[in-house]
């Protein structure tokens, strides 16, 4: 009865992954995010692009890329030109051109585009049901990633200067400031020119969980009424968890991965956080298959404004989910150091508590006044996390497990106190 339910393509794409704006004049932003995890540095690299009101014309139109380095270290750099900015509608696929050094490409004809570009793979399935025409990325015997024809359709025309995705060899020759960004690639490159400070990034992703159980269908991280726009802002998980392999250069460090952990979110509306909280680890050195989201904030609902929180797992294959339409979510959160929170529902319950001794770093996020520092993050978080299952009035552990790899954030306010659920 349920087989509506399975997904025949395994795509791991979740609903949301497409840009949201309907091109109209109201306050609008989105933000995307990426992680990736480095166990053998003990480090990671956080990855955050944003565009706010991007009809332009408006005192907060633009956009940025921030990124949360090494021992949380910053780096942020604004794109003010919305006109440079391109995101796809149906897919994940977003870039944001700064400096460019694009006149070499002028003059080049269609014609001249290597025929690779213009040629789709034979693919086994067509229309809007197949993956390949969705963004999937397919992966040969040996697990090395093969091109898709969503990349190919991407990058199917030499632009003049018009911002679009380009072949990332292409990228790294043209585009001197800016970023793109897909379900499986994540580029750029940043300065900031009053300090010298720069990042280079460049890496492939194989996604392994979305957000929802494995070869089934994806689910909405905030319910089906998201689709509706009742809730303000929408926040979705793009990927619990994949595997990237690749470079970052963190001002001349070079830093090289191999099926590193990663991670991708985001968020947009009209409507902004009052107030919110955040933890997010996929790196367990004991349990590798392993990722956990959890959240909550204080957001609109239509005309009034309520606090929910989640808690959601990957483990295994199987996604374990604590939402407030089917479970009891507690917490207790402390301005700063101590994130503790509790869910139980008919089969499981779940116990999480982050900490940490390190300051934290400002960050900042789209506000009703623009793109402002206003909140605390960091990625080196202490986590211990405990999900039983419910079994004849007793509780089986599943899983047992701690991280000092977790990303731990604060935002909004006030937060002169601890914020408990009542």
């Amino acid at each position: 009865m349920l087989g509506f339910l399975s997904n025949p393509f395994d795509t791991t794409q979740t609903p949301h992954s497409g840009y949201h704006w309907d091109h109209s004049s109201r306050r609008f932003f989105e933000g995307w995010y990426y992680r990736v995890t480095l166990p053998d540095e003990d480090q990671s690299f956080a990855f955050m692009y944003s565009i706010e009101d991007p009809i332009g014309g408006k005192s907060h139109s633009g956009g940025a890329a921030q990124i949360l380095g090494p021992n949380d270290e910053y780096l942020c750099r604004t794109f003010p030109e919305v006109k440079n900015f391109w995101a796809k509608p149906d897919v994940l696929a977003l870039g944001h051109w700064g400096q460019t050094n694009l006149e070499g490409r002028r003059g080049q004809r269609e014609s001249e585009v290597p025929m690779k570009n213009l040629t789709p793979s034979p693919s086994p399935c067509q229309g809007e049901g197949c993956p390949i025409g969705r963004g999937e990325v397919t992966f040969n015997s040996e697990g090395k990633k093969e091109e898709s024809f969503f990349h190919k359709l991407l990058s199917q025309t030499v632009p003049d200067t018009q911002p679009c995705y380009l072949e990332p060899e292409e990228f790294e020759r043209y585009i001197q400031q800016g970023y793109q960004a897909t379900a499986t690639l994540n580029q750029g490159i940043i300065s900031d020119p009053s300090t010298g400070q720069y990042c280079r990034w460049q890496y492939e992703i194989q996604p392994v969980y979305g957000w929802g159980n494995q070869r089934s269908i994806q689910q909405s991280t905030a319910g089906w009424l998201s689709f509706l726009q009742i809730f303000e802002p929408g926040w979705q998980i793009l990927m619990a968890h994949g595997l990237a392999s690749g470079w970052i250069d963190w001002n001349g460090k070079r830093y090289e991965f191999t099926n590193a952990p990663a991670y991708g979110e985001k968020n947009w509306g009209g409507a902004f956080p009052q107030k919110w909280f955040w933890a997010n680890c996929n790196s367990f050195s004991d349990t590798p298959d392993l990722a956990l989201t959890a959240g909550g904030g204080r957001r609109g609902v239509l005309w009034w404004m309520e606090s929910v929180a989640m808690i959601g797992i990957h483990y295994q294959g199987k996604f374990y989910e604590f939402v407030p339409w089917n479970s009891q979510v507690s917490w207790n959160i402390q301005p700063w150091g101590k994130w503790q929170m509790q869910a139980q529902n008919s089969h499981y319950e779940v116990e999480l508590t982050g900490t940490t001794d390190l300051p934290g770093t400002l960050l900042r996020a789209p506000t009703e006044n623009g793109l402002i520092f206003c909140c605390r993050d960091t990625l080196q978080g202490q986590l211990n996390i405990e999900l039983r299952e419910k079994k004849n009035n007793q509780q089986e552990i599943i899983l047992k497990a701690h991280s000092s790899a977790c990303g731990l954030e604060i935002g909004g306010g006030p937060w002169n106190d601890a914020w408990q659920s009542h």
